[in-house]
């Protein structure tokens, strides 16, 4: 999935279309989910900085805006954080509130299985539409099939099965070949075939390995690649 910005002459479209994203995702889900969604677009809809990706306030306006108290507020923060759907772009220090981000890749692909309740022609327009759906298959392209993911145990067999479900050639690409490497301390080591790989992953895409390893097992929180 490309990198997801609302600005430029289409911005307004984006914004609507990212925000219908998140509220097919929350009526889909649970009552605990719902709320959760419903403030964080509370907190987008009032004080966000689409142009930036920055949000920036403090708990006790949060709390006020949420109708909550500061506690409630730091347990659904921190579950964001964990989801991968808030980012931390700069520390609060001195008095000065932490400037918060968005990760709308992670969101779109988060809430991309709700897409289809609004209807095809918003998945058309999202780019999740398959290849031919919604019209006569092109009959000049041979559908490859990709072998089954082999079942694996532990956490890092669970983690594996989430990125293929996610993004199939980004996981065929960069995830297949890496291998347990064991879990200590809450760190999840894994190895990779060669160096170029480490060092992508590391730049690119740990944060996508390190959520997809805490939604399989809450309790570990970092991901380390090491070399063969």
């Amino acid at each position: 999935m490309d990198r997801v910005r609302a600005v430029g002459r289409e911005a307004a479209a984006k914004k609507y279309d990212i925000l219908s994203a998140m509220v097919a995702h929350a009526l889909a889900g649970d009552p605990q989910a719902q709320r959760l969604v419903l403030r964080l677009m509370a907190l987008i809809t009032t004080r966000y900085n689409w142009q930036g990706n920055e949000l920036s306030i403090g708990q006790r306006e949060i709390a006020r805006l949420w109708c909550v108290d500061e506690r409630t507020v730091k347990r659904d923060m921190a579950r964001l954080r964990t989801m991968g759907w808030i980012t931390v772009k700069r520390q609060g220090a001195r008095g000065r509130v932490s400037v918060l981000g968005l990760d709308l890749d992670r969101i779109l692909l988060d809430t991309r299985p709700a897409w289809s309740n609004i209807g095809p022609d918003y998945v058309s327009r999202m780019g999740g539409a398959e290849a031919g759906e919604g019209g006569e298959p092109d009959r000049t392209v041979v559908p490859f099939r990709r072998p089954d993911i082999a079942p694996a145990e532990g956490l890092w067999g669970a983690a594996r099965l989430r990125l293929a479900a996610e993004d199939r050639p980004l996981f065929d690409a960069w995830f297949a070949g890496l291998s347990d490497g064991g879990t200590q301390n809450g760190c999840l080591t894994l190895i990779a075939p060669s160096r170029f790989h480490a060092t992508y992953l590391r730049t690119h895409l740990i944060d996508r390995l390190r959520i997809a390893v805490g939604r399989c097992d809450g309790r570990v929180r970092e991901v380390r690649i090491e070399v063969a």
